[in-house]
């Protein structure tokens, strides 16, 4: 097995790149059945992470890699109109989902640092002629968008593949206006994996093992600056024993399925302070507004 406790930041990113690119050519069934299409294949459980988009407006098949753990988009609040983030876009599925909510009047961007994704969602895009969703290359460590833009930020199963998750969030925090938010689906911890699960390649790029504590999750979030921080669905994930067995001995599989460890999809809320109810507005002698240079109204 390929370890990667040796690794540094740029190598793990390098492992991850790689892999989803050999992700990018599988299909969804094998993806569905697989940690995040990584980390062995079930021939007992189908969707080990995955929700279903099917039945969300705005879903395009060819999009679906069956690579979630969430459904953010869903619990997103698009408004008509808003600038929404994707921060690893894949094949484009949330995205589509996000421009549904947008409409023409809005954007959506999407970011991955995998190249045959950012090419395999550009044609999706093409495909349905949808110009007002961009994917753009990029490290969500170093977002390459401006401060302020975003009104919305959505992810599914994507920062528990960076290895410094508060320098992402604390990218999403300069990215988002004052008062945007995001709505971001993910993999956490409660208790410790094995080392044979926590220090192998696969399973890193499995979802898995760059997978943290709930609570250090949480408290990344929080020191970042954000507010209104919310669990908006919550689910375990059970890894079937077919793929621990790759990893685990018999003793070892039995012992961490009835030990205090359990792995959890969860799908965050998070607002930046300021916005509109921050905005200082000031009325004229005729009850107009008057818009003040540096006075946030404007």
């Amino acid at each position: 097995m390929i370890k990667t406790s040796t690794k540094s930041p740029e190598e793990l990113k390098e492992t991850v790149r790689k892999k989803y690119d050999e992700i990018s050519r599988q299909g969804k069934t094998y993806n569905a059945r697989s940690c995040c299409g990584a980390g062995g294949d079930s021939k007992k459980v189908y969707n080990i992470m995955t929700d279903d988009y099917s039945e969300m407006e705005g879903y395009s098949a060819d999009a679906d890699l069956g690579l979630g753990c969430g459904l953010p988009t869903q619990f997103a609040q698009i408004k008509n109109g808003d600038y929404v983030i994707d921060l690893g876009s894949g094949a484009g599925n949330d995205c589509f989902v996000a421009r549904h909510e947008t409409g023409l009047e809005g954007k959506v961007l999407g970011i991955d640092f995998t190249e045959s994704m950012i090419k395999k969602a550009r044609e999706n895009a093409d495909k349905l002629g949808f110009n007002n969703v961009e994917f753009r290359y990029g490290d969500i460590e170093g977002m390459p968008v401006s401060d302020g833009v975003a009104d919305v930020i959505v992810s599914n199963c994507v920062l528990n593949l960076v290895p410094n998750k508060p320098k992402v969030i604390s990218e999403i925090f300069r990215v988002l206006k004052p008062g945007g938010h995001f709505s971001i689906s993910d993999i956490v911890l409660e208790g410790e994996l094995p080392d044979s699960l926590r220090e192998d390649a696969e399973m890193y790029a499995g979802c898995v093992a760059g997978a943290i504590q709930k609570n250090d999750y949480l408290g990344h979030i929080k020191e970042a600056g954000f507010e209104n921080i919310t669990i908006q669905k919550e689910k375990p994930i059970e890894i079937p024993v077919d793929i621990l067995s790759q990893y685990l001995s018999e003793k070892e599989i039995e012992e961490f399925n009835s030990g205090e460890t359990g792995i959890y999809s969860i799908t965050v809320f998070a607002q930046k302070t300021g916005g509109m109810e921050n905005e200082v507005t000031m009325i004229g002698s005729d009850n107009t507004e008057i818009c003040e240079p540096g006075s946030g109204c404007c």
